[in-house]
């Protein structure tokens, strides 16, 4: 169960979606979360992996990690 407030054009246009379609509110608003969760995760994953990125390393520094130095 979850309870969520919107905003009123929001929630109007919800309104009017649900009605035209046949819909319920819950049955869109449950598709919309599905299809959008995945790139949600995504983008905010990423956004927190580039938070805790380490500082850039030279070409020399990546050969040696990499076993390519000479």
């Amino acid at each position: 169960m979850l309870s969520i407030r919107l905003d009123p054009d929001v929630e109007q246009r919800l309104e009017t979606l649900a009605k035209r379609t046949g819909r319920t509110r819950s049955s869109l608003v449950r598709e919309l979360i599905e299809s959008n969760l995945e790139d949600l995760e995504d983008r905010y994953l990423a956004e927190a992996r580039i938070g805790k990125r380490r500082s850039a390393l030279t070409g020399r520094q990546v050969r040696k990690q990499l076993g390519l130095a000479r």
